[in-house]
């Protein structure tokens, strides 16, 4: 038996993780990710799938983040029919995320029908929501630490890998004819420490490893955001502000639910209404509820006292017309909301209203690309664009370094350390230019590890007649 890989996606990029691994007999797909950033990667998604999709056997899906997930659409609308395997709350969560992508994608082409700016005469969406929902039958669940078999001679492990809720390491142990080989995806990873989230497992071997890099080259800031967290917020009540934290809805929203919590139950910050504005961060949070063995906090969520997705405080706001009475607001209370760049979502009309006004706080608690509103709130620009019209930014901006869901380089090599043996080639994926050479430096100076950082659409023969 021959096995090879080709990389279809997650080689130079941090998007569109994709890598399919042939047996000879059998094919399947290790994630199934949407590229996503620049025009160059995003015309990519409309690329012909490189293979015929009924020599394809399964996906095997890591988490639920769209640049891992957010190409399933394209790929049954294409053909696929096979099983898709993943954790239960990552079947949740993509069911959430996908339905959300396809109507943006939709809502996409329409205005630029609209408007006219596109190249195509009729735009059309890469995907709808019909054609995620098309996906929803093909997910098979899976618990985590319990092998099951995809074929005769392949067994898949889950392991717990942090970052998201239902996030997990992939092991895959293939049988040869005279050998057994493991190959394992480490996913992204989330952090050693989180106080949600457990963390990553520490697997001993694997014969081919591919290990994620968006961080590869970041030591994260020794911060203790609860507590910069706090400063911000009673900063913003001294002044009889209102403090608005736009949040991604998946993750980053329920950690800054537990700080807050947390910070209360302390009497570090006043008992001041949290509401909740973001119907996909709500849907999500129900998940972390729902499975509670997939995370630390389960003990805390049996108790009948309050918890951080449940308290007084708390003002869940799933209507419109619920998230627009906060618009007249004024005094302490604290708003979290979608999308964590300011790009679009609700907070955009939380921002467009609390912006002109010098007692409000903006809390930005995640990294802010280039370009973005976040980005350019936090760099001083005095009037920001929101629904056309010039919002001038008066109110005080913090950022806080420390709440992020990947692990920095320290956390990726502490991971790699978990091995007892070196794997025999590693792949540095998922990540860019300096991050992944940094990474790849380190495995090879500090722990002896021959790397590779394979390139878009390369394919590799892995092992030869085992």
């Amino acid at each position: 038996m021959n096995i090879s890989a080709k990389f279809l996606g997650g080689a130079g990029s941090v998007t569109g993780s994709k890598y399919l691994i042939d047996t000879g007999d059998f094919e399947f797909l290790v994630d199934c990710g949407l590229f996503q950033g620049r025009r160059e990667l995003r015309e990519r998604n409309w690329d012909k799938f490189p293979m015929p999709l009924d020599q394809m056997e399964a996906v095997i899906l890591t988490h639920a983040h769209l640049d891992h997930i957010g190409y399933l659409p394209r790929l049954v609308k294409q053909g696929f029919n096979g099983p898709i395997y993943c954790t239960e709350a990552t079947a949740e969560l993509a069911k959430i995320l996908l339905l959300d992508s396809g109507k943006l994608q939709e809502e996409e082409a329409e205005y630029a029908r609209k408007k006219g700016y596109s190249r195509h005469e009729n735009p059309q969406p890469l995907y709808t929501a019909e054609d995620a929902e098309a996906v929803f039958p093909l997910f098979v669940t899976q618990d985590f630490e319990k092998p099951f078999s995809i074929h005769p001679k392949i067994t898949v492990t889950y392991y717990h890998a942090g970052h998201i809720l239902g996030a997990a390491i992939v092991k895959v142990l293939i049988e040869g004819n005279t050998q057994k080989k493991r190959l394992v995806f480490s996913g992204d990873l989330g952090r050693f420490h989180d106080p949600i989230l457990y963390p990553p497992t520490l697997i001993p071997k694997a014969d081919i490893l591919w290990i994620e890099s968006t961080y590869g080259d970041r030591i994260a800031t020794k911060s203790r955001p609860g507590e910069e967290l706090a400063a911000a917020i009673t900063d913003t009540f001294d002044r009889g502000g209102l403090v608005i934290i736009p949040s991604f809805a998946v993750g980053r929203t329920q950690l800054v639910m537990y700080h807050i919590f947390q910070l209360m139950q302390k009497g570090k910050i006043p008992k001041v209404p949290v509401f909740v504005d973001s119907p996909m961060g709500i849907n999500a949070t129900e998940l972390y509820i729902k499975f509670r063995n997939d995370h630390q906090l389960s003990a805390v969520l049996e108790e009948e006292d309050a918890h951080p997705f449940d308290h007084p405080q708390l003002k869940y706001y799933r209507k419109q017309e619920d998230s627009k009475s906060l618009n007249e607001f004024r005094g302490n209370a604290i708003i979290i909301s979608a999308s964590g760049m300011a790009t679009g979502g609700r907070v955009l009309h939380h921002l467009y209203h609390h912006l002109p006004n010098p007692k409000n706080g903006v809390i930005f608690v995640g990294f802010q690309a280039e370009g973005t509103r976040g980005r350019r709130l936090i760099e001083g620009e005095k009037f920001i664009t929101i629904y056309g019209n010039q919002v001038p930014n008066e109110a005080k901006i913090y950022q806080i370094d420390g709440l992020s869901a990947h692990a920095d380089q320290e956390e990726l090599m502490e991971w790699a350390e978990g091995f007892t043996e070196s794997p025999k080639i590693t792949f540095i994926v998922h990540g860019e230019g300096k991050n992944s050479e940094e990474l790849a430096h380190k495995l090879d100076f500090e722990l002896g590890w021959r790397t590779i950082i394979p390139n878009y659409l390369e394919s590799v023969l892995l092992f030869e007649n085992i």
